[in-house]
């Protein structure tokens, strides 16, 4: 049987057990029997009427709109939504995983707060009022860091932030704050970027490894499968969405704006043109600082590539290019060829706002966190929002007083000096607005659909408590109520027994200008000083910034990522022998503010002078599915600035390699 779109995505989405790319040594088999099979903690059913309810599930970055499978009201499993276009039936294999992460004994059991070394319970009522006195003695300087991207929670905290006399609104760093910074900011536009992948032709994938874990993972796969599109994955390393592609074409991270440039300087000579402000002085940058001769001399890109990509890309009836990573002149420059193929990039309205005193999604991407936390920031008070910036920020935050809304024990938490355990996502009312990449505007609502078994609350709901006792008024008592006022907002068929959706329309994208001056500074290729460049990765069935290795994982995590509990990194064979290192070999990993150590395999399918390594291991914190397994990634990235744009960035980190 051939491996075609078909068997791909049978084989990818919906699955996280029992499909393994590569052998599993015996000892590892041994393992993962134990790990899959031995869950004393597995609750026992009750009998009861069997029931699907429809649901979000806010694992993962994007958000499934999901069917959660219920007996006598308790959760026993999760599928896609066959209903919903996020999902299409399809689901990721973080969320696939939800009830197995929400009967946990990882869960956070009830309100903590630190005394000395410990923690000690607390009550939810003695929790508010030891934060309102610690926010009142502030004096304002208060911040909110939030892994939530899609969410309405964070009208009600950011919100309730702004009555507080604070601006210290922080998403964690991601690809929809890069996007949103070059459209709405640089380039003057409104909205949020969209890529219609359904009526493309020719896509390329500029570093978005859309099958694997960029954007709307389920809904790209559900695209791949049903169309007969071309697709081009280029960057570093040949993924797993590269290697089902019609061709990976090897470019470097940190190239990545120039590459793209490189493409649209033959654009332009066909004749393209946008009706923007600097239209003349965008196509003077790019003619003369990205020609064929220039980008392969900078990056390595031959011009018969960029060449011939263009020639492909000006054929398309409906091409569209995908950018990913945090640099915004990267986005920026993938915006501005979309723009001169008239293809089939997007712009998806943002939804009204219910809460007058709260930020746009937009005024939410412009805030930097890494910048905030560079520049040495050591607010009073923060309060991190289902995030775990402790562990996937490459430099350390501080705060006077740390309170962590998490629903389960990770190294923020930890470190926090007051704890308050968030219901889980099955449990309480929450939203999915429009998740980055998504070619129309989608919202779903979703209520409850499972009972509480621990002592938890809504974080919305908590702060919406916390504003009345502190005089803040943010016109709602509970997050039911905001949930109800969105969706009505938005215009969806919302029901409190099953919840909401809305699908709409896209708008075509308009900007002021191509960002000419942005891409003169800041689009040429910046690497740090190590002996190599590292292309760190992701893989959703290892984790994500948010969510570490789920229980059923580690069966289908790879000896390419992991062997034993050492981490796994690759490299060509020309990069070992100019490092002296050979497969197999135990190395340490020196960068930025940190060193990981890894055991080398030889891929040629990684550029050379180049290491891959995964993200998603070295918990510190968490269930033995995930603590004490490989290491931490994100401590050996090095941020910088962008000359032209000044946001931070981290592509471009490179390590020095050590045989230990």
């Amino acid at each position: 049987m051939g491996f075609d779109r078909r068997t791909f995505i049978q084989a990818s989405v919906g699955v996280t057990v029992g499909i393994l790319f590569t052998p599993v040594p015996w000892k590892l088999a041994d393992d993962v029997s134990i790990w899959t099979q031995n869950w004393p903690w597995i609750p026992k059913l009750k009998y009861g009427e069997q029931l699907d309810k429809p649901a979000v599930s806010k694992l993962c970055d994007s958000g499934c709109a999901v069917n959660v499978r219920t007996v006598a009201g308790n959760a026993f499993g999760t599928e896609g939504n066959v209903d919903n276009p996020l999902s299409r039936g399809g689901i990721c294999p973080i969320c696939a995983n939800g009830v197995q992460v929400m009967n946990s004994p990882n869960r956070v059991k009830g309100p903590m707060k630190k005394v000395g070394d410990t923690f000690e319970p607390v009550t939810w009522d003695d929790a508010r009022a030891l934060l309102a006195d610690k926010l009142a003695a502030g004096g304002g300087k208060v911040a909110v860091i939030s892994g939530d991207q899609t969410g309405t929670a964070n009208e009600v905290f950011s919100g309730f932030l702004a009555g507080l006399g604070s601006e210290d609104f922080f998403q964690m760093p991601c690809d929809m704050q890069a996007a949103s910074r070059a459209y709405n900011g640089v380039m003057g536009g409104a909205g949020q970027v969209g890529y219609d992948l359904e009526n493309a032709d020719y896509v390329l994938l500029a570093g978005a490894d859309a099958f694997e874990s960029w954007g709307p993972t389920v809904s790209n796969m559900k695209t791949f499968s049903a169309t007969a599109a071309k697709y081009v994955f280029a960057g570093p390393v040949q993924t797993r969405t590269a290697s089902v592609t019609a061709r990976w074409v090897p470019v470097p991270e940190e190239g990545m704006a120039a590459f793209i440039l490189g493409i649209a300087h033959h654009v332009l000579k066909a004749g393209k043109s946008v009706a923007a402000a600097d239209f003349a002085k965008f196509r003077s940058v790019v003619m003369d600082g990205f020609s064929p001769a220039k980008v392969e001399a900078a990056i390595g890109v031959k011009s018969a590539v960029t060449a011939a990509l263009a020639q492909d890309l000006l054929a398309a009836s409906k091409p569209v290019v995908v950018p990913s990573g945090l640099s915004v002149a990267a986005a920026n420059a993938a915006f501005a060829l979309n723009l001169l193929l008239d293809g089939g990039m997007v712009s998806v309205p943002e939804f009204p706002k219910v809460i007058d005193s709260a930020l746009s999604v937009s005024q939410r991407m412009e805030k930097d966190l890494l910048a905030w936390v560079n520049k040495g920031s050591n607010p009073a008070v923060a309060l991190v929002y289902e995030a775990n910036p402790v562990y996937a920020l490459p430099e350390e935050f501080k705060a006077g007083f740390l309170v962590s809304f998490s629903s389960v024990w990770d190294e923020t938490s930890e470190k926090a000096d007051l704890v308050l355990p968030a219901t889980f996502t099955y449990e309480r009312f929450d939203d999915i607005q429009s998740p980055y990449g998504i070619a129309k505007p989608v919202y779903t609502a979703g209520v409850p659909v499972s009972r509480k078994f621990l002592d938890v609350m809504t974080p919305a709901d908590f702060i919406l408590g916390l504003a009345a006792k502190m005089d803040i008024d943010l016109g709602f008592e509970t997050f039911a109520e905001v949930i109800a006022a969105k969706a009505e907002a938005v215009g969806a068929d919302y029901d409190e027994e099953v919840g909401g959706f809305f699908e709409g329309e896209t708008v075509v994208p308009e900007v002021a200008t191509l960002g000419a001056s942005v891409l003169a500074r800041g689009a040429a290729p910046v690497r740090g000083t190590g002996a190599v460049s590292l292309a760190p990765y992701s893989q959703l069935i290892i984790g994500s910034q948010n969510v570490a290795t789920t229980p059923n994982a580690p069966c289908v995590i790879s000896n390419n990522q992991l062997v034993g509990t050492t981490m796994v990194v690759m490299m060509s064979g020309m990069t070992a022998q100019k490092l002296g290192v050979a497969a197999g070999d135990k190395v340490k990993l020196s960068g930025g503010n940190g060193e990981a150590t890894a055991l080398v395999k030889l891929n040629e399918g990684v550029l050379p002078g180049v290491v891959a390594a995964p993200f998603g291991f070295g918990h510190t914190v968490g269930d033995e599915f995930s603590k004490g397994k490989g290491d931490n990634v994100y401590k050996i990235l090095t941020v910088r600035f962008e000359a032209a744009t000044g946001a931070s960035v981290w592509n471009g980190s490179t390590v020095n390699v050590a045989k230990m």
